[in-house]
């Protein structure tokens, strides 16, 4: 009878929990969105004086919002763990991210991981599956710039069209650094037994922790951006500090998420809190671009050989816990990824403050007009 008790207890207090979470989750989103659009709304005289600096004051505003979503796994005790080559090196420079995907949590993990990169979440864009426009943040990322792609055979060419538009109007009039990209195109439960049958056919790696990824949209990025580098900047486009020329494009950084016992994490998870804390491991490798072949074929290869790779880091960290030490290291030394509580705190004041000083301005033109 104790024990039963104690166990009702114990679900009644999670519930308690998840109800509360999700409350403030949905309060928080309905004062953080509109500000940041009406904020973006007041702001669009300087936008005609000053794109540069419109894009820099929307960059801290994106950040913040992410930062929001990185708190609620932080509350719930979702930490990262970061292992392999330092990124931070690079945060200044531009750069390709290539993810391996398993979940909707591994979006809300690098929410999470990158909001300590310097001003690589303020200038980053994001390649997403079509269906994220839908939810809640989908105007958010619209208005900062991100790309959402349609999967499937019917829509592939028109999709890599647009990406070209998109990168060539937006990337470097936009001040862009980082391209977030899952190869994958979907995630790993849903493409698995295809990509295996599809190896089996052709005589490819036949791999069970990742699928095979799909060129069409890194090779688009790669030669897009590149072609820019040597053409200069586009028409429009962002001419760099004081006149100099971006550098461009620089490097690859191939990324792999681990969870836990090959348990991925999804958005309802990270929002509700259900889940005991959870440590999420996440591994760098960083490749210069001038080794990264761009002809077709070689580039097919070298993508795929990225994925044989992440393959055997995960087997061996679903094996022992741990990714393995970089080449030429001994030792691998993990990383935790702490964020600021009392910033966290701030940013989330700051969400509840703006939307209501929005309430207020709104209130009163209606009250004149009415």
């Amino acid at each position: 009878m104790a024990v039963t008790l104690d166990r009702i207890r114990k679900m009644g207090f999670l519930i308690l929990k998840i109800v509360v979470r999700f409350a403030f989750m949905f309060i928080n989103n309905m004062v953080a969105i509109p500000s940041y659009v009406l904020y973006l709304v007041a702001l669009q005289p300087i936008r005609l004086v000053d794109r540069k600096l419109f894009w820099c004051i929307e960059g801290v505003m994106f950040k913040w919002l992410l930062a929001m979503v990185a708190s609620w796994g932080w509350t719930a005790g979702y930490t990262v763990v970061e292992w392999g080559d330092n990124v931070h090196t690079i945060t200044e420079d531009e750069a390709v991210m290539l993810v391996n995907h398993q979940a909707t949590g591994d979006v809300c993990t690098l929410m999470m991981c990158l909001q300590d990169k310097s001003t690589v979440v303020r200038q980053m864009m994001w390649l997403m599956d079509h269906i994220f426009q839908y939810t809640n943040f989908g105007i958010v990322s619209r208005v900062h710039g991100d790309f959402f792609i349609r999967q499937g055979k019917a829509h592939r060419d028109q999709q890599l069209i647009l990406l070209k538009d998109h990168l060539e109007k937006y990337y470097r009039s936009r001040d862009r650094k980082w391209i977030i990209l899952f190869p994958e195109g979907g995630f790993l439960r849903k493409r698995r037994e295809t990509s295996q049958l599809y190896a089996k056919k052709n005589n490819l790696p036949f791999l069970t922790h990742v699928t095979l990824p799909r060129l069409g949209a890194t090779e688009v990025i790669l030669k897009t951006l590149l072609a820019q580098q040597e053409n200069g900047t586009p028409a429009g486009g962002y001419s760099g500090l004081a006149g100099r020329k971006p550098k461009g494009l620089q490097w690859i950084i191939d990324t792999t998420i681990g969870y836990p016992n090959a348990d991925p994490m999804d958005i309802q998870t990270w929002i509700l809190g259900y889940r005991p804390p959870t440590v999420t491991h996440v591994y760098y490798r960083i490749y210069s671009i001038k080794d990264v072949p761009m002809e077709t074929e070689a580039l097919t290869d070298w993508l795929y050989q990225r994925f044989v790779e992440k393959e055997e880091l995960l087997s061996h960290f679903y094996e022992t816990g741990a990714f393995p030490p970089p080449q030429g290291q001994k030792k691998a030394m993990p990383r935790a990824m702490i964020l600021n509580n009392i910033w966290l705190f701030l940013v989330q004041s700051l969400a509840f403050l703006s939307g209501y000083m929005w309430y207020c301005v709104l209130h009163y033109f209606y009250q004149c007009l009415f």
